[in-house]
């Protein structure tokens, strides 16, 4: 389960920040993260799940690599498929587990300003939530949700923030409903689940949090589909055109939305000097609400209600 939390403010952001991405497994977590670097750092997509903390900051060499709680030996990653190998292959590896992966600042801008990125594992480790918030949270200023807009914000997402509001007064948070551009298949129900989608998130940082306002809150939660727009920034990195891919309709305006969210994240990151990205409490299939009856649109518009 994929959370995030962010500060508001129009600046630059500060060095030493970090940022946590939140949610379960196969949202489209690490998706996320490698959009906003516009390149392919972290392992995603089928077949790739993130099974420990992985943080991505940048390093001022030309060579990218990792370093794990176990050792500080530089392990050389000039590959994302290295970097999957690596994680893969090491038992000593958990979901408590940190690694620091190390990327060229020269490959990535958003990395020059020391800002680090954290990408929690999804697996069902619900019993480690408050190891997790005191080792991983308590420096975090930034914590991202990133939730599949196929479901709704469930119980587990709002148990870890409940946690982290104990410990950090008013954790800045944002909200991204990943996958989008799985709606325009069913388009008789886009604008009711996007408003129930709202309703809920605004009801869940305004009223059971109380870290916003409804104004605000309304302003902290995006839709949007990372994958597109990794797709077209690496299209674009390569010279070819941005929609050269089998892109769904409304591809733009989910584009513009993700751009909003990111310079809303970049305009949180200058108010403080720590701005952690968290990325999703651990899920439990116990906290899933029960499913409409029929139809993936219908059943998310009724476990909103």
């Amino acid at each position: 389960q994929s959370h995030q939390s962010f500060t508001l403010r129009p600046a630059t952001i500060q060095r030493n920040s970090q940022a946590a991405f939140l949610w379960k497994t196969s949202n489209g977590k690490s998706t996320v993260i490698n959009a906003m670097l516009r390149d392919r750092v972290l392992p995603s997509g089928i077949g790739h799940t993130t099974n420990c903390f992985l943080s991505v900051e940048g390093t001022d060499g030309d060579e990218a690599y990792l370093t794990t709680e176990a050792s500080a030996e530089r392990r050389s990653i000039s590959t994302v498929n290295q970097l999957a190998h690596a994680l893969h292959m090491d038992p000593a590896l958990d979901s408590g587990s940190l690694v620091r992966v190390f990327w060229p600042k020269s490959r990535c801008a958003l990395l020059r300003d020391d800002l680090v990125l954290m990408d929690s594992p999804g697996t069902d480790v619900t019993l480690e939530l408050d190891s997790w918030i005191d080792k991983f949270c308590l420096d975090a200023d930034v914590f991202v949700l990133v939730g599949n807009a196929e479901s709704t914000l469930m119980n587990t997402e709002k148990l870890f923030f409940h946690k982290v509001s104990e410990r950090i007064s008013k954790p800045n948070i944002f909200i991204l409903h990943n996958r989008w551009d799985a709606s325009v298949t069913e388009p008789d129900y886009i604008d009711q689940v996007r408003k129930q989608h709202t309703d809920r998130c605004v009801s869940f940082l305004s009223e059971e949090l109380r870290v916003v306002g409804p104004g605000e809150a309304a302003g902290r939660i995006f839709f949007v589909s990372a994958k597109e727009v990794l797709s077209c920034r690496t299209q674009r990195a390569q010279g070819m055109p941005e929609t050269g891919g089998a892109l769904a309709e409304g591809f733009q305006d989910r584009l513009r939305e993700f751009q909003q969210f990111e310079r809303a994240f970049e305009t949180s990151g200058r108010t403080s000097t720590s701005a952690s990205l968290w990325v999703g409490p651990p899920w439990s299939p116990a906290s899933w609400e029960s499913p409409a009856p029929s139809g993936r649109w219908a059943a998310a518009s009724a476990a909103c209600r």
